[in-house]
Formats: structure tokens, C-alpha cells, sequence
């Protein structure tokens, strides 16, 4: 005689929601063909569509590296879903300290990767190779190089404020840490 066996229905709280199966659920591929893996990454077809594709966690990252959530919006616009989208994230903003960090792995902000721009560097070049960059470029437009020039002191202008937004920046990263 066998015993019989409890099912997982009882008592308080349920062990499965209600209205499920245990049979197993079918899982859904990954949209880029020729691929197999399990589609778990949504991504939107087109902005502003709620149809969207679903890849796996690589073909997502090729997906999104090229999209640019802002694209057809005028400056203002921009600026201000921006201020609205950082209001939203601070608290991702705030804890990620927690996480493993340096340079060039998506930890710099809009304004430093404009600085890196002006000074012709890449997104993960520290702050050496910044320094060295910046004292190269100023030296050439220097108001003591080029005196009465407007162009080369708007240009030393810019190389000034875009040293003291990376060097802010790397100060901010040694005292956290």
C-alpha cells in the first residue's frame, strides 16, 4: 500500500500561485536568426511602438550599442528628458560605488566624455594620459603663445574647463574609493 502524498495546495500561504501548471513552459528564442539561445532581453522595435524583439543577453548589447534614445528631439527637448531621466536614476547613480569600476566601463558621465572629446582622447584613458593631452593642446594655444589670437583663447578657454570636469571627476573617484 502506498502512502499517499501531499499536494503543494496546502495550508496558508499556497506554495504555487494560483491558476498554475507544473508542466514546463515553453521558452522564447532569440529573435536574430540563427541564434538558439533563450530571448530574455526585451528591445523595442522602433521608439514609441510597443512591439518589441527579444534577444539574448549578447544580441542585446549589439542592439542597443547603436540606438539613440533621443533621436528626433530638438536641444531643449533632449536637455530636459535628460534632467528627467537622471531625476528618475538617481538612486542606481548613488550605489554604484557597490559595484567593480575604473575607467571606460560606462562609469563616466555626458559632460566627461565631452571633455574627453575636446581633448581628442578615448572614453577609457586615465587620468595621466589626460594630463599629458591637456598640457600638450595648452601650450599650443596659450595666450602667451598666441597673444591677440580670440580663436586660440576661446580654444585654451575650452581646454581649461574640460581638464577641470575630468579632474573633479577622478577627485570625486579617490575619495570614494
Amino acid at each position: 500500500m502506498s502512502k499517499a502524498r501531499r499536494s503543494n495546495d496546502w495550508g496558508f500561504p499556497r506554495w504555487r500561485s494560483y491558476d498554475s501548471s507544473r508542466e514546463a513552459v515553453a521558452q522564447r528564442e532569440c529573435d536574430r536568426h540563427g541564434c538558439g539561445e533563450a530571448g530574455l532581453c526585451p528591445a523595442p522595435k522602433s521608439p514609441n511602438n510597443p512591439d518589441r524583439w527579444y534577444f539574448c543577453q549578447a544580441h542585446a548589447a549589439e542592439y542597443n550599442k547603436g540606438w539613440d534614445y533621443f533621436e528626433g528631439l530638438d536641444k531643449e527637448e533632449k536637455a530636459q528628458r535628460t534632467k528627467a531621466e537622471r531625476a528618475e536614476t538617481s538612486g542606481y547613480t548613488e550605489s554604484s560605488h557597490y559595484g567593480w569600476t575604473g575607467s571606460g566601463d560606462g562609469t563616466r558621465s555626458g559632460d566627461e566624455l565631452l571633455a574627453l572629446e575636446i581633448l581628442g582622447l578615448e572614453t577609457d584613458a586615465d587620468f595621466t594620459a589626460i594630463k599629458k593631452a591637456y598640457r600638450i593642446k595648452a601650450k599650443s594655444v596659450h595666450p602667451d603663445v598666441k597673444p591677440n589670437d580670440a580663436a586660440a583663447a576661446h580654444e585654451f578657454q575650452k581646454l581649461q574647463v574640460a581638464y577641470e570636469v575630468l579632474r573633479a571627476a577622478e577627485d570625486r573617484r579617490a575619495w570614494r574609493g
